[in-house]
Parts: structure tokens; C-alpha cells; sequence
């Protein structure tokens, strides 16, 4: 199977803390005790503190999911800061002063079956979702950078990405990052485990879990916001003082955002990780 590492512009949340998004569930059955005797002192004081905090980190979870929806749903929806024309004129020219070996398209539904003929058995229904305008990625394994015809500002972010996979291996390894960042949880609970205290109680990667998986996707945040700096510079440099940047940058920041908000969901889902754990242990 080839993976591809695809820079989703919009969706990129549901992709990275579909762990945060899970229900915690557990099913707690009080035993039976007759009348004729008194039940003994609950031998677990601290898990009902557990369930609670489970509980706050599952609202939390779904909260991040709505306002990261709202964020797609605007950047969407705002308007183009210039013409398709001028557009296409900044993407020609990153292209071609970064010297760059990328294929860049404009899809929507009257096109689409070109691409779905060349790359449908990689990127499966990924075009579809272009061409419908939701989504814009830009992929190294293809060399292939595209965005949808009613919102062709994004291929200038994507172009961004294809310009930090060619400037060294600090940004590649950036790139890369992504694709180790959504096992955050589930390494940080097999370390706490492989590290744990003698005395059982918390070590440093469960006191800080939360904060050990948001630094996990940093590296993509910023390798995000570095993408969309470089198609905002290559607007200016030439559209100049004629460029609506505000709308841009505007749209770009929502973009941002959804990001920000799957790093601290994954921090959410690092933390939810190991207070299930903690709850599964307590019904063993």
C-alpha cells in the first residue's frame, strides 16, 4: 500500500483526534450485598474523580470538534482575495522560482475524471472531495498539488507545502512528523508503563500527558503556518499593494486554526488514554 501524505487544508482535525472524539465507556455493576450485612467502604475513593474527569475530557473533546467544524465552515465559505487569473499567475511563479516538479490542478466536477483516471487508485474518493470544493492537498509521493475551482486561493498554501518538502530536511522532517503524531496516546501509555514508579504512583509522562501529546503535533502546526506564510509572500511579491491580503490571511488563519485545535485535541486524547486505562484497571 503506498501512503500518502496528504496536507488536508480543512479536514485535517477529524484525521488526527479521531482518538480524542471516542466515548469513554465502562460498565460499573454494584455487586449484591444482603440485607443482613453492611457493605463494606468503597476500596476505590478516587474513581469516581476518574469518571468525572472522563467525562470533562469527552465535552472537551466535542467542543474542539465544533468550533474546528465552524472554522472549515468559514474558511470555505469567505471570499477569494483575488481573481482565478492572478492566482494561477502566483502558483506559476512558486513553481517556477522554487524550481519545483509539481503537477498543479484546479479540480471540479467537469475535470475530475482526468485525475480520478490517472490517480483514483492512490488517492481514492480524496478528488471527489476537491471537486466538491471541500478539501485541497498537496501530496510529495505524486508530486501533485491541488485545489478546488470555486476556492483556487488554497493552492497557494499547498504549493507552500511542496516549497518546505524541497528546502532541507528539517521542514521534511516536519512534514513527516504528521504521520507518528497520532500514535502520541498509545506510545506515551506503553512508556508509562515501561517507566513506572515503584510505588505506583504518577510519573512525569502521566502527570504530563496532556501536554506531551499536544507537543507531539507542534511540529505540524508549524510546518501549517509555514506553508500559508510562504503563498501569502508569493501573493504580495506579485499582485503587490493590489492584493486583498486581509481576505487571504483571514482565510488561511481558519485554516491554521483547525490545526491548532487537532494538536490540543490530541493532547485531550492523551490524557483520555490514560484515564481509561486507569478506569479499565479499577474493574480488573
Amino acid at each position: 500500500m503506498i501512503n500518502i501524505n496528504s496536507h488536508n487544508i480543512n479536514n485535517s482535525y477529524n484525521n488526527t483526534i479521531h482518538s480524542a472524539s471516542k466515548s469513554i465507556n465502562f460498565n460499573a455493576h454494584s455487586p449484591y450485598y444482603n440485607n443482613y450485612y453492611e457493605q463494606p467502604e468503597d476500596q476505590n475513593p478516587n474513581l469516581g474523580k476518574t469518571a468525572i474527569l472522563a467525562v470533562i475530557l469527552q465535552g472537551i473533546a466535542m467542543s474542539l470538534q465544533k468550533i474546528s467544524n465552524w472554522c472549515s465552515t468559514k474558511l470555505m465559505q469567505g471570499k477569494e482575495f483575488t481573481t482565478t487569473k492572478n492566482v494561477q499567475k502566483i502558483a506559476n511563479k512558486m513553481v517556477k522560482d522554487n524550481s519545483l516538479n509539481v503537477e498543479v490542478g484546479y479540480i471540479d466536477k467537469n475535470n475530475i475524471r482526468s485525475y480520478t483516471n490517472r490517480f483514483g487508485n492512490v488517492l481514492g474518493n480524496e478528488l471527489e472531495i476537491v471537486a466538491a470544493g471541500k478539501n485541497a492537498f498537496y501530496t510529495d509521493q505524486l508530486k501533485l498539488a491541488v485545489a478546488p475551482k470555486s476556492k483556487p486561493s488554497l493552492i497557494l498554501h499547498e504549493l507552500g507545502h511542496a516549497i518546505n518538502a524541497h528546502k532541507g530536511k528539517f521542514l521534511k522532517l516536519l512534514q513527516k512528523s504528521r504521520g507518528f503524531a497520532s500514535a502520541a496516546p498509545t506510545t506515551l501509555l506503553m512508556l508509562d508503563g515501561l517507566f513506572r514508579n515503584k510505588d505506583n504512583k504518577p510519573n512525569f509522562i502521566e502527570k504530563n500527558a496532556g501536554i506531551l501529546g499536544f507537543l507531539s503535533f507542534v511540529p505540524t502546526i508549524i510546518e501549517e503556518g509555514l506553508a500559508s506564510i510562504r503563498g501569502i509572500k508569493a501573493a504580495k511579491s506579485v499582485l503587490g499593494n493590489n492584493a486583498n491580503l486581509k481576505v487571504l490571511k483571514r482565510n488561511y488563519l481558519f485554516a491554521w486554526t483547525t490545526y491548532l485545535l487537532a494538536g490540543i485535541g490530541l493532547g485531550v486524547a492523551a490524557k483520555q488514554t490514560f484515564v481509561q486505562n486507569k478506569i479499565e484497571q479499577k474493574f480488573q
